[in-house]
């Protein structure tokens, strides 16, 4: 019966004890909180970013294809003869089909698709792109079957800035057609830019005649349907669900999207050591106290619950107020960005914030577990130390002849990266980031082995000032301290340096293949499926100045159904010598016979395509290539194919070109070439034509580069400034638990200022340990980002360029702000009279 009351007063003391920390040192506190707050408000923003985008993108994607069951669609945008219409309608399992000619188009300067339909079909196939049959579209009169009608969504009639009743021009496939807007399409998709014409209207008008571009079907036994098409549809078709067109659009920035919101994390897991640093330090200062409220009757569960608490309530505010910045953050991204945060996958399109409550939960959990993790370690600490000890000497003091302990952090890094040669999960770097995340705890335990190891030839030296020589004394025989102070500016700083190089290795490798690739003086695109026929491509070489053309076609070409289609290159290209074609890999044989075909470096990698090896590609019913050799592409992730434009034309019998190259005579320029080129073009196609030079190209090329990286900057320097903040926390609050040695030094004959230098020196080697540790972790980390994780996620491979200047200006900031961070604090605790500071101790 006597403990209860002794246990009583521990508990009201202990509260004490917690309000008054929270009473005198707000700063700790506030910037702990902050730190966990940043890492859940950025890693909620990219996630909600990125699923608001996806929902945007599958509802256009919906909206396009009609939710159709199951559809037949062709491989390239060259169709498929219509003959396949009535063979798939006649289908076991298919109780009705629709016809459909897709084409992208433009209206002015607004993009949107232009379905061609046969109502009626549609209407009982596809309803949602014509309203309900067989009323069809938003018109109470015949006009779905007038050939100049055209219906828009609302979407599109916002974008293209035209209402119901205009006349307006519609480009597509190289043609521009004068159409009537005869009214709105009321259930398609809200975020779907939309057009419906008649499907005879859109062959004939729009250079279609006998090709349609897909089939939707509703089905009456799904699975019988499968099987009877899957016998009768030719290599140019493939059979598509909303599924599968969800994987496709979803696989186009998959990578990206795990890539940043693992980056996102990268605050959050800082913002986890920064607790933990706070919360070492809060409990050194205050051992004293813990240990008088063990004798007061408080257990040692007692001790590591009240500390806990703490970081429970610090986990609970900032996790509350991340998702509140996070949702803030993700709103504004999406309106100064777009959905794709800037990186082209989803062509910028403006996207709502669509708030995900299990999102939410997941991330609230996140920082809060950060919060309570970070003090369960220093919780351990409080509880284990004797009271009496603790009370005599405010905790156990180091000897600084125990070595610290490597094997722990070797362990880890070992791990790390036996990890990291793991092979993906479902197509994801999964294992990459575990091991990464495994040699950046051995970083952090390693750092106390490490630090006495660089100080060592500076400790056993006998020279040098009084202030120098304490400083270094003091940080070689407490290893374990500073590690504390920089566990959190080594992990943000390895990640950060790990980023930067990736990144300037892959920007330096773009830039070196841009100025490989670009070895023509002109270029000249089409667009909205324009095309070069034969005749404009004579009057082209005849332009005065012009020295050599070389004319190419590029298509989407649709592999698997699941898969964002590659892209179809036909250029001249017989032998594999073109300089501008930069070969990593050649067939070591090629049979006369047989026909080329060269793959990008990313098809490779997705397909498992290997030089020398036949593959049947959907052309001309399915043809049989050998593939002669791997090139060098950073322009298209999904993976690209070259034939040569001979057998391309001879397989298709398409004749359009819609790219050239153009090689100028010598002494000739540039821009009058290019203007005379322009003259000769139609005045049809002249609009529809991009002129450009490979300096404008490749610094277009490298802008957007820079534009997909750009959130990965803002998460760095955000992890960076959280962990420049937590040195400077940290430095700060040792150096006030310091109060009492300073005071016994002033005795011993020590000035204020050759305190203040013993500080600074101590700041000074702090934060260049921290600065060397986490360069060099973050060069090992890198070589993970730029072999492992990059190869996996993109299917592009690099060599390792080193920033050096990065690193020396981070090395030398860090080395700055941790010396001027002591100094400041410094001044406080040396402020005090000697007597006054070492009172306690008599």
């Amino acid at each position: 019966m006597a403990a209860e009351p002794g246990l009583l007063s521990a508990r009201l003391a202990l509260g004490w004890l917690i309000g008054g920390e929270w009473r005198f040192h707000p700063a700790r506190f506030l910037t702990t909180a902050v730190a966990i707050a940043v890492g859940v408000a950025l890693g909620f923003a990219v996630h909600l970013v990125n699923g608001s985008a996806l929902a945007s993108f599958d509802g256009a994607v919906r909206g396009v294809s009609g939710a159709a069951e199951l559809s037949v669609r062709a491989t390239s945008p060259l169709g498929v003869d219509e003959r396949l219409y009535p063979r798939v309608a006649g289908a076991a399992g298919v109780l009705d089909a629709s016809p459909v000619v897709r084409l992208d188009a433009r209206i002015g300067g607004a993009k949107l698709t232009l379905l061609g339909l046969d109502v009626l079909r549609a209407g009982s196939v596809t309803p949602s792109l014509v309203g309900i049959a067989p009323r069809g579209p938003d018109t109470g009169s015949d006009a779905v079957f007038d050939e100049t009608s055209l219906f828009l969504s609302r979407t599109a009639l916002a974008q293209a800035h035209v209402a119901v009743g205009d006349r307006v021009t519609v480009t597509a496939n190289g043609r521009a057609v004068p159409l009537h807007i005869a009214g709105t399409l009321p259930s398609a998709d809200a975020e779907a830019a939309l057009g419906v014409i008649d499907i005879a209207a859109a062959q004939w008008r729009f250079g279609r005649l006998g090709r349609i571009d897909r089939i939707d079907l509703r089905l009456s036994d799904r699975a019988v349907a499968e099987a009877s098409l899957a016998r009768l549809l030719p290599a140019d078709a493939i059979l598509s669900s909303e599924a599968a067109r969800g994987a496709q659009g979803s696989a186009l920035s998959r990578a990206y999207r795990v890539n940043l919101d693992m980056l996102a994390l990268v605050a959050l897991l800082t913002g986890g050591f920064l607790v933990y640093s706070a919360q070492s330090l809060a409990v050194a200062r205050r051992q004293r106290a813990f240990a008088l409220l063990r004798t007061l009757g408080l257990s040692r569960s007692g001790v590591i619950a009240a500390v806990i608490v703490e970081g429970v309530a610090i986990g609970i505010v900032s996790a509350l107020a991340g998702l509140v910045g996070g949702y803030g953050l993700a709103w504004a991204a999406l309106h100064w960005f777009g959905g794709d945060l800037g990186a082209g996958y989803f062509g910028g399109a403006r996207t709502r914030v669509v708030f995900q409550p299990v999102a939410a939960a997941s991330f609230f959990a996140l920082g809060l577990s950060a919060a309570v993790l970070g003090s369960a370690i220093p919780a351990r600490a409080a509880a284990r130390a004797a009271p009496a000890a603790a009370l005599k000497n405010a905790g156990d003091v180091l000897d600084p002849r125990r070595p610290a302990l490597w094997w722990p952090a070797a362990l880890l890094l070992a791990a790390g990266a036996a990890a990291a040669l793991l092979p993906t999960v479902s197509g994801l770097p999964l294992f990459g980031f575990l091991g990464m995340a495994l040699m950046l705890a051995g970083g952090v335990a390693g750092v106390p082995w490490f630090a006495r190891t660089i100080l060592q030839p500076l400790a056993k030296r006998m020279v040098g000032s009084v202030p120098s020589q304490l400083a270094v004394r003091h940080l070689y025989g407490a290893p374990a301290e500073a590690a504390t102070a920089l566990c959190g500016i080594v992990a943000s700083t390895a990640l950060m340096i790990a980023m930067v190089t990736m990144v300037t290795s892959f920007r330096g490798a773009v830039d070196t293949w841009l100025g490989q690739v670009l070895g023509a003086d002109l270029y000249l695109r089409t667009n909205a499926g324009a095309s070069f026929d034969p005749a404009t491509r004579a009057r082209l070489a005849a332009t005065p100045g012009v020295g050599h053309l070389a004319f190419s076609r590029q298509l989407p070409l649709t592999i698997a159904a699941d898969r964002p289609p590659v892209s179809l290159i036909a250029r001249p290209e017989r032998d594999g010598r073109d300089p501008l074609l930069v070969l990593i890999e050649r067939a070591p044989t090629m049979p006369t016979a047989a026909l080329p075909v060269w793959v990008s470096e990313p098809a490779q990698r997705l397909y498992g395509w290997e030089p020398g090896e036949t593959i049947t590609l959907p052309l001309d019913g399915g043809t049989r290539f050998m593939i002669a050799g791997v090139w060098r592409d950073y322009g298209r992730q999904a993976g690209a194919v070259l034939v040569d434009e001979t057998d391309y034309q001879r397989l298709t019998g398409d004749e359009g070109r819609d790219e050239v190259s153009v090689m100028i005579s010598s002494g000739s320029d540039a821009d009058i070439v290019g203007k005379a080129m322009a003259e000769r073009l139609p005045a049809d196609l002249r609009r529809q034509v991009e002129i450009t030079q490979p300096a404008t190209l490749r610094r277009m090329a490298l802008t957007l580069f820079d534009r997909s990286f750009a959130v990965t900057y803002l998460l760095e320097a955000v992890a960076i400034l959280v962990g420049l903040a937590g040195v400077a926390a940290t430095m700060s609050a040792q150096t006030i638990a310091r109060e009492r040695e300073f005071g016994m030094l002033r005795h011993l004959g020590l000035t204020r200022g050759q305190l203040s230098a013993m500080l600074a020196t101590e700041g000074a080697l702090v934060g260049m340990t921290g600065a060397l540790a986490g360069i060099g972790l973050g060069l090992i980390l890198a070589q993970v980002l730029i072999h492992v994780i990059n190869p996996q996620s993109f299917n592009w491979t690099m060599t390792t360029q080193v920033p050096v200047g990065t690193l020396l200006g981070v090395a030398a900031a860090l080395t700055g702000a941790a010396a001027v961070t002591a100094v400041l604090a410094g001044r406080r605790a040396t402020a005090k009279d000697a007597v006054q500071s070492v009172r306690e101790d008599w």
